[in-house]
């Protein structure tokens, strides 16, 4: 007997998905409610899970196809006929895997599988830190850096073997769902909008001493990091009270206002840049802010965002410094009108007093829909936060 899985259900609007990753293979064993498949949306990936334990059966789908919600993607076999056909299959697939590890029968992601065949390591070798056990591109790039510190090995043989193109090559890599609906949106925001960049740079040196001095104590008493984020989200929060046009959007003909702060913050993710929302951060304290964020970044890695996480969102941060971007030009996340972009903290000469002196210095962009927010406005705001982040206390004292 055969139990058929299905699209699940994907959230308010979203009818469609791209299967992106096959987790099971057909006659391996799969317990009840284990992952088989994964789905992209626009938005995130989603596990489709076995609605009953048995064996996997006929995939009717191939990875990379459309399917639309509740179609029939794979069969379940009753666990009774087919666990006892797979342990069999197992010892006659063993010889050939010893020979030539297969990159097309592991289940890869397309990332990982190019960076297997790149670095030309064997996946069956490899622990995987991902969800459930499941290799990362960081797993292959580290035991790529292994093997390139340890001696050369007689068992590189078979490697050499494989036939090489020779010259010049290319690989065309169908983008995914996520990658389309990103370059979708952000060109409409650029198609839509009025968009305008303000910069300003912020002296670092007070946030930085303050960390220093109850990164103990922060963590040790809430149980996370003390990181810029929140202090950025709060100095955010404090001047969009007095700029309230920095935290509205569009909707036709008419100006929406919020009476709060839903901070979307820009994370990476295996395929692609998200950006999970922070609710009501205005009336969060410092860890209440560190803890979501810190729980946003481990489930956008590990691919375990849910779509309830990236609905909404009133503003935008990027913290670009963290891959050691000096300057950039954030685009607005739409209806969103606004977004702050950080960038690395690099030490400069800056003149203090009459006094040249070194002071750690951060530029802030602030991208803005100029149909709606005035110059003078974007100026003001992203003044006021460099005022409160060069002075901490104004976030204590709401000025």
């Amino acid at each position: 007997m055969a139990s058929e899985v299905k699209v699940p259900t994907l959230g308010e609007s979203v009818s469609e998905a791209t299967v992106g990753q096959w987790l099971k293979q057909p006659g391996e064993a799969v317990a009840l409610d284990e992952p088989i498949a994964s789905l992209e949306t626009d938005k995130v990936a989603v596990e489709v899970p076995s609605p009953v334990a048995g064996v996997m059966g006929q995939q009717l789908v191939k990875e990379g196809d459309t399917v639309a919600v509740g179609a029939v993607i794979a069969v379940i076999d009753d666990a009774g006929s087919g666990a006892k056909a797979a342990p069999a299959a197992a010892p006659a697939a063993a010889a050939p895997v010893a020979a030539a590890p297969s990159v097309e029968s592991t289940t890869l992601s397309p990332a990982v599988r190019r960076a297997v065949l790149e670095h030309g390591i064997d996946p069956a070798k490899v622990v995987g830190t991902g969800k459930d056990g499941r290799l990362t591109k960081e797993d292959v790039l580290e035991a790529a850096k292994k093997a390139g510190e340890a001696p050369a090995a007689p068992v590189a043989a078979p490697v050499a073997a494989t036939p090489a193109a020779p010259g010049r090559h290319e690989e065309r890599v169908k983008m995914t769902r996520l990658r389309q609906t990103i370059a979708k949106r952000l060109k409409e925001a650029q198609d839509t909008a009025a968009m305008l960049t303000t910069f300003n740079d912020v002296d670092m040196g007070e946030v930085m001493a303050m960390r220093e001095r109850y990164r103990d104590l922060f963590e040790k008493k809430h149980g996370v990091r003390l990181g810029f984020m929140s202090f950025f989200t709060k100095a955010v929060a404090l001047a969009a009270r007095d700029i309230p046009a920095v935290n509205a959007r569009i909707d036709g003909d008419e100006i929406v206002y919020h009476n709060y702060l839903d901070v979307s913050v820009a994370v990476s993710a295996p395929n692609g840049l998200v950006v999970p929302v922070v609710r009501n951060a205005d009336s969060m304290g410092f860890a209440e802010i560190e803890k979501a964020i810190a729980d946003l970044g481990k489930r956008a890695k590990d691919g375990t965002l849910t779509m309830e996480d990236m609905k909404g969102g009133t503003f935008t941060i990027s913290n670009g410094g963290v891959f050691g971007g000096l300057m950039s030009t954030p685009i607005i996340n739409p209806p969103q009108s606004a977004v702050l972009g950080l960038h690395r903290i690099e030490d400069r000469p800056v003149v203090r007093n009459g006094q040249i002196v070194i002071r750690p210095m951060m530029y802030l962009a602030l991208s803005y829909d100029h149909r709606l927010i005035d110059g003078r406005e974007a100026v003001t705001f992203l003044k006021t936060v460099k005022e409160a982040i060069e002075d901490p206390g104004r976030l204590l004292v709401d000025l």
